[in-house]
């Protein structure tokens, strides 16, 4: 139990279901699903579109999605990738020729095909209870009728104004400038997109006025979208891949996401006595930070689209853990690594439900950078992401930009599975934070015997780009004995990612966490 003198969070336990994400007008509108007869996948889409208006720098219908769902009855997990491919005219020679050694984050082929909407559908279809559009309709009223801006949105949205081009600064900029806390805030033209799609399906995204907009967009900016590529944009049932770790196994969403990294992560930490730490100690730190480093060199050197490699496989053999962890000096620090296109710290919203028959959703939707490629459409105001950056332009690598190819990406859901029964749906935010989150989480549940809650709120680290970020949560100590060991260790100017999770106890109870590093909360009933 915390320490009830002090700021904090207590868990949130409820019999019949619950909701945990980054947004309380999301939570809120989810649980109202599921009290009026839907299931957690109704309640997850319904939550999941409606953050596009509660914190559109980081999600949108112009994004992407990936899942992992548990169905009722059974503790089997499967997923959903909803990442859009590389447009058929992509030319990694040609934007080599201009001098590029990377996608800009503000160029028309770093926007992949949005693939959220195909994502969306796919899950209703498949395990939805209610249909779209009972799911939509709580967004559809937000989108129309304004949502109150929260300080965390607020404080995210000032720091990417500056990214928006012209069209999308009419729509996400009505004021002029950045929303202070407390402004409302509305998107009708999104509204509009929403009600053709409860009405028509998703062909109303993919094909006619909708997609003209999309098209019109990016072809006018050079890009070599098609209306072909709109509409041949499909999302895709596959198997999640699953890792181990002290008595646990650890669901992950297969590549073209990173879960291959956290899971290598875990395998790494596995070799060290963690459980014999300080947690919040000098040498956890030291040692999360050194594996993260070889973990995400590994995953920059081997992770891509699954049809053009299995370097997943390779990530994910003990064997591979038990190499780089011998690279491990605990009295001395690794030189950087070259890092990856694209895959710098950029964040995101995660959403996880679980329903009274103990369906368990845990899905992750983005548009990677904050708003995306910062590339709006001019009638309905979508904004696109730009998931393509996270190929790169080095001739015949594995995550190399190709047409219909899709891009590494750094969402992961998660899942948590004890003695074959699901356990717990899970998510950090914080874009290529996520596998250090995952790995990070996992260990202070099982290593420090922390509740989910307790776990969220712990002090994080991030070893990235050549340097340590390190929060306050750390005491100033420990961050002068990471630096004597020769960390470059910084401050970050805004928290590290952000978490939700639900667990499912012995008894049945459901118990959720949620991070107080986001405007969020879990309900439950």
């Amino acid at each position: 139990m915390r320490d009830l003198h002090l700021p904090g969070r207590s868990p949130v336990r409820a019999a019949n279901g619950i909701c945990a994400t980054s947004h309380p007008l999301a939570a809120q509108e989810a649980l109202r699903i599921l009290q009026s007869g839907g299931n957690a996948m109704d309640a997850a889409i319904a939550g999941a579109v409606l953050l596009g208006v509660c914190e559109p720098p980081m999600c949108g219908l112009g994004g992407d999605l990936f899942a992992l769902v548990s169905p009722a009855g059974g503790d089997d997990v499967q997923a959903l990738n909803g990442s859009g491919r590389a447009p058929a005219g992509a030319d990694a020679q040609a934007l080599r020729d201009q001098g590029l050694r990377e996608i800009p984050r503000d160029h028309p082929l770093g926007v992949t095909m949005p693939t959220a909407v195909r994502g969306f559908f796919a899950l209703s279809e498949r395990w939805g209870k209610l249909g779209m559009a009972d799911s939509l309709a709580p967004a559809i009223r937000y989108f129309e009728e304004g949502v109150p801006i929260h300080d965390r949105v607020a404080f995210d949205w000032a720091r990417a104004a500056g990214a928006l081009n012209p069209a999308a600064r009419k729509h996400f900029l009505p004021w002029g400038a950045a929303p202070a806390p407390g402004a409302r805030f509305a998107l009708p033209g999104q509204a509009e997109v929403l009600r053709r799609l409860a009405a028509m399906g998703p062909q109303a995204f993919y094909e006619g006025e909708v997609a003209d907009d999309i098209l019109s967009a990016l072809q006018a900016l050079g890009g070599p979208h098609t209306a072909a590529d709109l509409a041949n944009t499909r999302a895709e049932f596959t198997d999640p891949v699953q890792g181990h770790y002290q008595g646990l196994d650890v669901v992950e969403h297969p590549p073209n996401g990173q879960g291959a990294t956290a899971i290598l992560l875990l395998n790494i930490l596995s070799q060290f006595d963690i459980a014999g730490m300080d947690p919040w100690g000098t040498a956890r730190a030291h040692i999360e930070a050194e594996a993260t480093k070889l973990a995400y060199d590994a995953r920059n050197r081997l992770l891509s689209d699954p049809d053009y490699g299995d370097g997943a496989a390779v990530m994910m053999d003990p064997a591979t853990a038990r190499d780089l962890a011998a690279q491990i000096d605990p009295k001395g620090v690794l030189p950087p690594f070259p890092p990856a296109s694209g895959a710098a710290h950029k964040d995101t919203v995660y959403i996880t439900v679980v329903d009274r028959d103990r369906m368990a959703v845990s899905l992750i939707y983005s548009v990677f950078h904050s708003f995306g490629s910062g590339i709006g459409t001019e009638k309905f105001g979508l904004s696109l992401q730009n998931r393509g950056t996270g190929f790169n332009l080095i001739p015949g690598h594995p995550n190399e930009l190709a047409p219909g190819k899709r891009p590494v990406h750094t969402i992961i859901p998660g899942m948590i599975k004890q003695e074959g029964r699901v356990t717990m749906p899970f998510g950090v935010m914080g874009g290529a934070y996520q596998a250090t989150g995952h790995a990070r989480f996992v260990s202070n549940l099982i290593d420090f015997g922390l509740s989910p809650q307790q776990a969220i709120d712990a002090p994080r680290a991030f070893a990235a780009d050549g340097q340590l970020q390190v929060e306050r949560g750390y005491a100033d100590k420990i961050r002068q004995e990471l630096a004597e060991l020769g960390h470059d260790v910084t401050i970050p100017d805004v928290p590290i990612g952000g978490a939700q999770a639900i667990r499912i106890n012995d008894d049945g109870m459901l118990e959720a966490g949620s991070d107080h590093r986001k405007d969020g909360c879990a309900l439950g009933y």
